[in-house]
């Protein structure tokens, strides 16, 4: 397994303009293979906006979601994979044909679909349906997992796509700067995004304190160290529908280290070199050969009645 660049990016999508968002991940896939990256990874619904989801109907979630049987958005992105020599992972809505509505995910490169995920935790709107599988798939010889936002605070979901044999898992998200009950949280006000360039201090300080990168830093670190795994975490900055987020996109190693990280505030890029020497060096591999699932397999499979809140959707800023 050769060592391989890959790179994260972060920018401010336009909600429901599939187009102009393009427009950025052409521009920042042309980018990150200047750099020599091989794939370049886009967050949570960055083809279509995230945010405003929550207010649509079905009929509208229809209208914005597309069957991947004859997608316009796929036949983009395999385009920009083509010009650009790179593999392109995105996210946007589908539908089936039976009008069944998912979150997904998509890795495609210049021959098409190289891989396609289905959010298993969807709550922007109650007619998403969740998808029923995990996603491992190999690329220039490396096995890439990827799980969408909510999926990753589920650490089973995690140690699951790293026991099917992920070295990287690809880390969509659109999160922070929003309320829960954890100390510290909360939205951080548009006026700062909008003033960005006088504010510039305070913005600094939201976007990388307790309702921000400090948040992340309290569990992102954990899930690349625990299953010696390389994360590609990717999130977007700027305003969502009316929720600014804070970027932060970064790619940590299987100790958990930070190696390549987006700080500046707009569209930015990260990369890093992928070794397989590292995730044979990482405690995690070693705790992973270290298992004994017979004490607990009973425990984690016991059946459940799963319930997710989710506490900003109908809070009022």
């Amino acid at each position: 397994m050769e060592d391989v660049i890959v790179a994260t990016a972060q920018f401010e999508n336009i909600s429901a303009d599939k187009k102009q968002n393009l427009v950025q991940i052409s521009e920042l896939s042309a980018k990150a293979a200047t750099k020599g990256a091989k794939i370049v990874v886009f967050h949570e619904c960055s083809i279509t906006g995230y945010t405003f989801a929550r207010k649509l109907d079905k009929k509208g979630m229809l209208d914005i979601a597309e069957n991947f049987s004859d997608s316009p958005s796929i036949r983009s992105l395999v385009e920009i994979a083509s010009i650009n020599e790179i593999a392109v992972c995105a996210g946007l809505f589908e539908k089936d044909d039976e009008d069944n509505l998912f979150k997904a995910y998509v890795c495609v490169d210049k021959t098409g679909i190289v891989a396609k995920y289905r959010k298993l935790h969807p709550f922007i709107n109650p007619h998403l349906s969740p998808g029923d599988r995990y996603c491992v798939f190999n690329l220039y010889g490396w096995n890439f997992g990827i799980l969408i936002c909510y999926d990753n605070n589920i650490i089973e979901n995690v140690r699951a796509t790293k026991l099917l044999g992920a070295d990287v898992l690809l880390m969509p998200h659109v999160t922070m700067c929003t309320p829960s009950p954890r100390p510290g949280a909360g939205f951080v006000n548009p006026e700062l995004w909008f003033n960005k360039e006088h504010e510039n201090k305070q913005l600094i300080q939201e976007f990388t304190g307790s309702k921000g990168r400090e948040w992340l830093m309290k569990w992102l670190p954990a899930r690349a160290f625990d299953n010696a795994m390389y994360c590609i975490f990717s999130n977007p900055i700027g305003m969502d529908d009316d929720q600014l987020k804070n970027g932060c996109s970064m790619i940590l190693d299987p100790f958990g280290d930070i190696i390549a990280e987006c700080t500046a505030l707009g569209a930015d890029l990260a990369t890093a070199c992928l070794s397989k020497d590292k995730i044979n060096a990482a405690g995690g591999t070693r705790y992973l050969m270290a298992r004994r699932p017979e004490l607990y397999r009973d425990i984690i499979g016991k059946p459940h009645n799963p319930e997710q809140k989710v506490a900003w959707l109908n809070q009022e800023k």
